[in-house]
């Protein structure tokens, strides 16, 4: 897959900075489930246009290859946190870094390595670049995950084996329902790209796989989803975003399309929606959540108005 060019932001909109996430429904939302599925509907929601277009994030939505990265992440902040000799025990600072690790947890992986510097800073350490540490964390990582590469690359595992359950099944469906597919992901682009074609989502996304760049202002999801609706001459209500992180519900709703959130349980494939992402997602705003692919046909029935 060639070398993506940077994209181009609407001058119209924000900057690329992705917020922090903030919960927008206090309360409890009220939902149903279509008849005899696992398929959640929020607050009664009804689909008023056709989908013409969709985003998919990419890890933990689609991909399981970097399953247990916060496992790789956290000991790294820890190791980084403990140098700077405040006292703290490393079971408070793991406390600390896990807590701020999954409160950013869906925006590109930078933010969290600026939480990091800004942790050191407030305990009067000087830390490094933040890039310094997202490159030390990306090694890490590719230790971690190299065996899953190699075993896809060499054909000894499958890739349905490192896909959230049903996603081939899912990706067809849309494809044959004239979707054009998207994917944005807060990885740094040129492993998406790899990571992509490994897994064989390339037949679907073919050239529209963006991740994060170098200078992270370059990219984001939002303007990803700008970017479609923009170049499509296409108002929101004709996109669906399909994400377990809360950067592209939240995105996809702000453009007034249709969130549909994942709730994968990624180590457990079980088809039990994880309760944790279950309830970040609603309070951001998700329409639908689903725990994986597997009823995806009855979801596409509802979003084309087949069925009620």
């Amino acid at each position: 897959m060639d070398k993506q060019e940077p994209i181009l932001q609407d001058p119209k909109s924000n900057d690329a900075h992705e917020d922090d996430y903030q919960r927008r429904y206090s309360g409890e939302r009220s939902s149903r489930f279509l008849t005899g599925t696992s398929v959640e509907i929020l607050d009664q929601f009804q689909p008023n246009e056709t989908p013409q277009y969709a985003v998919f994030d990419f890890d933990g939505t689609l991909s399981l290859i970097r399953e247990g990265w916060p496992d790789v992440m956290v000991p790294l902040m820890v190791d980084e946190l403990t140098a700077v000799a405040t006292g703290e025990s490393k079971d408070e600072l793991a406390a600390l870094a896990a807590d701020f690790v999954a409160e950013l947890n869906g925006k590109q992986t930078i933010y969290q390595m600026i939480r990091l510097s800004e942790e050191i800073t407030k305990r009067g350490g000087t830390p490094e670049d933040p890039a310094v540490y997202k490159e030390r964390y990306h090694d890490a990582l590719m230790e971690r995950i190299q065996g899953r590469r190699e075993d896809l690359r060499s054909g000894a595992v499958a890739p349905e084996e490192m896909l959230v359950p049903y996603s081939l099944e899912a990706l067809r469906l849309l494809k044959e329902r004239g979707v054009q597919l998207y994917l944005a992901s807060g990885t740094d682009e040129h492993y998406v790209q790899e990571e992509v074609e490994l897994l064989g989502l390339d037949l679907f996304f073919g050239d529209h796989v963006y991740g994060a760049l170098d200078n992270y202002k370059d990219f984001s999801k939002q303007m990803v989803i700008e970017r479609i609706l923009r170049e499509n001459n296409v108002d929101g209500a004709r996109l669906i975003g399909i994400g377990d992180g809360y950067v592209e519900i939240d995105n996809i709703k702000s453009a007034g399309g249709t969130a549909i959130a994942v709730a994968s349980d990624e180590s457990g494939r079980s088809g039990k929606p994880d309760a944790w992402k279950r309830d970040r997602l609603i309070g951001i705003g998700a329409d639908v959540v689903i725990p994986d692919f597997r009823e995806f046909d009855v979801l596409c029935r509802f979003l084309w108005k087949e069925t009620d």
